[in-house]
């Protein structure tokens, strides 16, 4: 493990969050799986509650697999890991993937979908007092974005110009999720684009007003996030794969009771107001593997000329 964490350059905690298996090279295993025990990277956020349902409800064990789960601020921590083998499956923004995918840093192979965009799961919020009262409004002001020239800006440029904007004119800003109502306040941005559950604090907490829904047509339903391997891996673990898959779709399902999001968001993901998890807006967490859908990802991002290459999402969503 010392290799992994060198690889990753931040000092992590192993947690093995079922029964740990031994050594992670491949193996035969329970149910005939190839690698029976992976490492799995993995965030904090309200988008992963699926993954760590599975983990409580023992819904991997039933698949014959041990999961590894190595905590990580950022997926991109995890992707020398990843290319290296010490990591097998890191969770990750679609459009991040692609990017690597495009370029050839990374061919990969999406094993099964985290969550899909819903109305008001991301929204635009500005203070109060302030003039901006609609998209055409954002134009010549400063909008932050978790990370630049990623998904948020991808699907926000596309209901700007629905909504007759000029993406150009919107100055997007890059400060990470839980810092951006603190930099609305201040004064130093003058919109947020958010994401729950930090958008409902934001409102509860300052006041702050949305302008414009980050869900809304035509970046609806839209798939986000998800489980990734190298194209490698799926095609020499298929078995491990369709097992990790199947055990993500159940725990998605579960996921669908809100209730049973708001029960395991406490154990893993610090500082969020249960108040807040009450009336928040949720995801759509995926039940099935949707090429079309991330093909239609895949066109808008090349449409917006941030793609090279017309992938097929054929290639890249693994299918068991």
């Amino acid at each position: 493990m010392g290799r992994f964490r060198k690889l990753l350059g931040i000092p992590l905690v192993l947690a093995l969050l079922s029964a740990c298996g031994g050594d992670p090279a491949p193996r035969q295993g329970g149910g005939g799986l190839e690698r029976p025990t992976i490492n799995v990277a993995m965030l904090s956020l309200v988008v992963n509650a699926p993954y760590y349902i599975a983990v409580r409800e023992k819904l991997f064990e039933a698949e014959g697999l041990t999961v590894r789960t190595q905590p990580v601020q950022q997926s991109t921590q995890a992707y020398p890991a990843l290319k290296t083998g010490d990591v097998d499956i890191v969770f990750a923004n679609n459009a991040s993937m692609l990017f690597g995918h495009d370029k050839g840093d990374l061919r990969i192979n999406l094993v099964a979908e985290g969550t899909r965009l819903t109305p008001k799961f991301m929204g635009v919020l500005v203070m109060p007092e302030s003039p901006i009262t609609d998209v055409k409004g954002l134009e010549g002001h400063s909008l932050s974005v978790h990370v630049l020239n990623n998904i948020q800006a991808i699907t926000f440029d596309a209901i700007a110009g629905q909504s007759g904007a000029d993406p150009s004119r919107i100055d997007y800003r890059q400060v990470v999720f839980p810092q951006m109502a603190a930099a609305l306040q201040k004064g130093d941005l003058d919109a947020i684009h958010s994401q729950e559950p930090f958008l409902t604090d934001a409102v509860r907490k300052l006041g702050a007003r949305m302008v414009a829904d980050g869900g809304a047509a035509p970046a609806t339903d839209l798939p986000l996030d998800g489980y990734f391997s190298l194209e490698t891996w799926t095609k020499e673990n298929p078995k491990t794969a369709a097992a990790f898959q199947r055990a993500l779709r159940k725990a998605s399902a579960i996921a669908t009771d809100r209730a049973k999001v708001e029960a395991i968001l406490p154990t893993y993901a610090r500082g969020i107001d249960p108040e807040v998890a009450k009336v928040m807006t949720m995801p759509h967490f995926a039940t099935t593997s949707d090429p079309a859908g991330v093909q239609s990802l895949i066109d808008l991002m090349v449409e917006q000329k941030r793609l090279t290459n017309r992938i097929d999402a054929g290639t890249i969503v693994f299918q068991s």
